[in-house]
C-alpha cells in the first residue's frame, strides 16, 4: 500500500480514538468525508482507494473534490466546510508523519473555507408555541408523550440529539430541577427545569414507570425514538396547529426551531447572553450573538435610546396615514 492508506488509518485510530478520544458522531463525519474523498480520488486516477499516495490527492484534485460536492452532490457550503475541516485535519496529522510531502501538504491546507450567507433565525411566537403544544391529543399515550416532549424542547433548547438521548434517571424533579443533556463531544450539562416543565414531567414519569437506564421518550416498544421519529412528529404537530395558527404554514418547525424558540424566550426574558451560551451548550458566545441580531425588542430599544436630544425617545410615527403613504413614493 501506498503512504496514504496507514497514515489514514493510523489518524483515526491513534489521533482520533486514542489520543483525542473524539466523539463517535465526530468519527462517522471524518469517516464519511474520506469515503466520498477516496471514491472521488480513484475515480479521478484511476487507482484503487488503497493504491492513492498523499501526492494523489493535492490541492487540484481536494479543489475538485469540494467543488464535486456542491455542484453535483448539491450540498451546502456549510457542508463544503464541515467536509474539508476534516481533510485539513487529517492532512495536519500527515505532515508530521511524512515531512517529505510537505508542499502537497501545505498547499491543501491553504485551501481556504468557503463564506456563506446565515439563515435568519426561524423561532416560534408565543401564540405559535401555544397552538403547537395544544395539537396533541392528550386523551391518548402517544399524544401525552409528545405533549411532554414539545414542552421540554421549547423550555429547555435541547438539541434533537440530546432530546433522544435522554434517560428516565437524567431527570430530576427535586430541589434544584433540571434534566442531565449529553451533549455535543460527550459534553454533559444540567439544564434547568421550570415548574411548568417539572409539572408536565412529573405526570409523564408517572405514567411512564421506567427504570433510570430507559429513555425517557419511548416508542411503544420501549425504544428510544429517532431523530427522525422526533423530527416527524414535530412537523406533524406543526402543521396540525397551522389550521388554527396561520403564521406557522411560512415557517418550516423542526427541533432546532424549538431550540431557537428557547432562546428568543430567554432573550425575551432579559437573560443574557453569556447565561443563554451556558444553557444550550455552546462553547462560544459567537454562535449566541444571532439571538441578539434576531430579537426586534432589543432593535426597538437600541432606537430609543438614540433619540436625538430634546425629542421624546421612541420610533417617529407620522401623524397621518395619508402623508406616510405618500412619503413612502
Amino acid at each position: 500500500m501506498s503512504l496514504l492508506a496507514p497514515s489514514l488509518e493510523a489518524f483515526f485510530t491513534e489521533r482520533l480514538i486514542t489520543q483525542r478520544d473524539s466523539s463517535p458522531q465526530t468519527i462517522a463525519s471524518y469517516r464519511d468525508t474520506f469515503r466520498l474523498l477516496l471514491a472521488f480520488g480513484s475515480k479521478r486516477t484511476g487507482k484503487q482507494p488503497s493504491q492513492l499516495a498523499i501526492d494523489d490527492l493535492d490541492a487540484p484534485l481536494i479543489g475538485a473534490f469540494l467543488n464535486h460536492l456542491e455542484v453535483d452532490r448539491g450540498n451546502s457550503a456549510r457542508t463544503r466546510n464541515n467536509r474539508l475541516a476534516a481533510i485539513h485535519a487529517f492532512y495536519k496529522y500527515a505532515a508530521l508523519r511524512h515531512p517529505e510531502h510537505l508542499a502537497t501538504i501545505g498547499r491543501v491546507i491553504a485551501i481556504p473555507f468557503k463564506r456563506y450567507a446565515r439563515n435568519s433565525v426561524n423561532y416560534l411566537s408565543r401564540e405559535e408555541i401555544d397552538a403547537l403544544l395544544a395539537t396533541p391529543n392528550r386523551g391518548n399515550w402517544h399524544g401525552r408523550r409528545d405533549y411532554a416532549l414539545l414542552v421540554v424542547a421549547i423550555l429547555t433548547g435541547l438539541r434533537v440529539s440530546e432530546l433522544t438521548g435522554l434517560r428516565v434517571g437524567d431527570v430530576s424533579l427535586a430541589a434544584g430541577a433540571h434534566v442531565l443533556a449529553h451533549g455535543k463531544g460527550r459534553k454533559e450539562r444540567a439544564v434547568t427545569l421550570t415548574r411548568e416543565t417539572v409539572a408536565v414531567l412529573r405526570g409523564w414519569l408517572t405514567e411512564r414507570q421506567g427504570q433510570p437506564d430507559d429513555p425517557l421518550f419511548p416508542t411503544r416498544q420501549g425504544q428510544p425514538l429517532s431523530r427522525d421519529a422526533v423530527e416527524l412528529l414535530i412537523s406533524k404537530h406543526a402543521t396540525l396547529a397551522a389550521r388554527d395558527c396561520p403564521s406557522l404554514n411560512a415557517k418550516r418547525v423542526t427541533a432546532h426551531t424549538l431550540r431557537h424558540t428557547n432562546a428568543m424566550l430567554l432573550r425575551a426574558g432579559g437573560v443574557d447572553i453569556a447565561t443563554i451560551a451556558l444553557w444550550l451548550g455552546h462553547e462560544s458566545t459567537k454562535t449566541t450573538s444571532i439571538y441578539e441580531h434576531a430579537d426586534p425588542a432589543l432593535k426597538e430599544q437600541a432606537i430609543a435610546r438614540t433619540a436625538p436630544l430634546g425629542i421624546k425617545p421612541g420610533r417617529y410615527r407620522p401623524d397621518d396615514a395619508l402623508l406616510a403613504f405618500l412619503d413612502r413614493l
